[in-house]
């Protein structure tokens, strides 16, 4: 479905409480949106709900700036602040109350404490029960400020036409009266949504579907208003794998977690579209296949289940079919969110970037994440001698170092020096010895890298160069 506004366009947003992190749930949210746009030649723009001032901070409002940034999910328009349009929302409920869509309310906390007592105790819902909807102005108590509440209306329901959830009905005995003024003059949630919503043109509000009873509020508003309703799309939540609501243990970390673990913003994006999602079997998405066949109708009721090790598949095919210059830049751009990231980026910049890029191939095919170059590729800014792990120093026993002694004397005047040249050399070498592979094979391994595991032989040999080479082979030889 698509409505469009008055300009003919179709406008999404994002609406984040900069109060933590941007989550991960927020993540896909604002993933839905910015597809949804792209889908219909669109505009996705993002609104950062700044109003409660006693949590938000400016911390996170960059925290969510930049990991919209990261993921690739940047607004077409600056942001828009909420708490900078309170002059705003003021004037809509001042407008409410000309309409007679809203009055004063006087009653104290006391007094809502005793109503909703009352009303439990009587079991019925604890909802306000309208004291203050038609009563005499000169009735006011002096020297109360008041609060200002929504008619809402008393009878009925209010149908929230969903295009997830389906048509879902709201007794209107049940919304209310909602307050949208405090008593202090600040706005409240519902209210500032619905006027920033529409004074933003937005056509499709796509988010939780914890935000559903929101949604019948919010049209009560809008009903007062005679504003145009937007198309309501209330997605499943994220659950952890076993079921559970989503938790830390499970993945419910801030974006910024998953660039520091290695992940790519495009596999983040792609794994992140599936969860509640679907499109036939098809699992893995180009960014223009995404937007070509996102919509409504693939959108499930059921919560979607986060799981790690899915993420991890969905990533190591990235890095696995990715260009070797596009993962070194993504490999630059971790770097820094790394413990000593500046010091291990001064230290590939000093062998060489265009070491590590050509040993990339050698390392991709093996990697889950990032963090997997990393490991793999340590040995190439390793110092001089270099520090052996357990196996490797079994590796190189006598026999071992014996065999390394000769094996540089054979590679001394080798030109050039090439993957394939010394994989020739190294097997000329072996036939005249009268050795296997296998037999020297470990110890070149553990001499030139320090593991017993790493990229093929011959490409690590080349990357390093002749001299490198030589000398760790020679501080492992007899």
């Amino acid at each position: 479905m698509s409505t469009q506004n008055k300009q003919g366009n179709v406008v999404t947003r994002f609406a984040p409480s900069p109060t933590g992190f941007l989550h991960i749930g927020g993540a896909r949210t604002a993933l839905f949106n910015w597809l949804y746009a792209r889908r219909h030649g669109g505009k996705y723009l993002v609104r950062i709900e700044d109003t409660d001032r006693e949590r938000s901070t400016d911390a996170a409002t960059q925290a969510i700036v930049d990991g919209l940034n990261w993921i690739g999910l940047s607004p077409d328009e600056e942001p828009i602040f909420q708490f900078s349009r309170v002059d705003r929302h003021r004037e809509v409920v001042e407008e409410l109350l000309k309409r007679g869509q809203a009055y004063k309310c006087y009653c104290t906390p006391d007094e809502l404490d005793q109503m909703r007592k009352q009303a439990e105790a009587e079991g019925r819902p604890p909802v306000y029960d309208g004291r203050w909807r038609d009563r005499d102005p000169s009735d006011a108590p002096a020297g109360v400020a008041p609060a200002i509440r929504l008619k809402s209306p008393l009878d009925g329901e209010t149908l929230v036409d969903d295009q997830v959830q389906g048509a879902t009905r709201f007794p209107n005995s049940s919304l209310d009266d909602l307050i949208i003024l405090r008593s202090d003059g600040t706005p409240t949630y519902n209210l500032a949504v619905v006027v920033d919503d529409h004074d933003m043109d937005i056509t499709h509000v796509i988010r939780g579907v914890d935000h559903l009873t929101n949604a019948a509020r919010q049209i009560c508003i809008y009903n007062a208003l005679d504003w145009q309703i937007p198309v309501f799309a209330h997605v499943p939540l994220i659950h952890g794998a076993d079921g559970a609501k989503l938790s830390k243990r499970h993945g419910a970390l801030g974006v910024e977690a998953y660039q520091e673990m290695g992940y790519l913003p495009a596999a983040l994006r792609n794994y992140l579209v599936r969860l509640g999602w679907s499109h036939g079997d098809d699992e893995i998405f180009t960014q223009e296949q995404m937007i070509a066949w996102f919509d409504f109708d693939g959108l499930g009721k059921s919560p979607a289940r986060f799981d790690f090790d899915k993420l991890g598949d969905v990533n190591s095919q990235y890095i696995r079919n990715a260009a070797p210059k596009d993962l070194l830049s993504d490999f630059q751009a971790l770097l820094p969110h790394l413990e000593n990231g500046e010091a291990l980026a001064d230290q590939y910049a000093d062998v060489g970037w265009e070491a590590f890029e050509a040993l990339v191939p050698s390392l991709q095919e093996r990697a889950k994440t990032l963090n997997d170059l990393v490991d793999g590729s340590a040995f190439l800014i390793a110092q001089r001698p270099l520090e052996l792990d357990d196996k490797a120093v079994k590796i190189l026993n006598d026999q071992a170092r014996s065999n390394l002694s000769k094996l540089c004397d054979a590679l001394a005047d080798l030109d050039p020096w090439t993957t394939e040249s010394t994989e020739s050399a190294i097997r000329e070498f072996l036939e005249r010895e009268g050795l296997k592979l296998g037999k020297i094979g470990p110890p070149i391994r553990a001499a030139l890298t320090g593991k017993s595991v790493s990229p093929p032989i011959f490409d690590v040999m080349a990357v390093l160069g002749r001299q490198e080479s030589l000398d760790r082979l020679k501080d492992q030889s007899a």
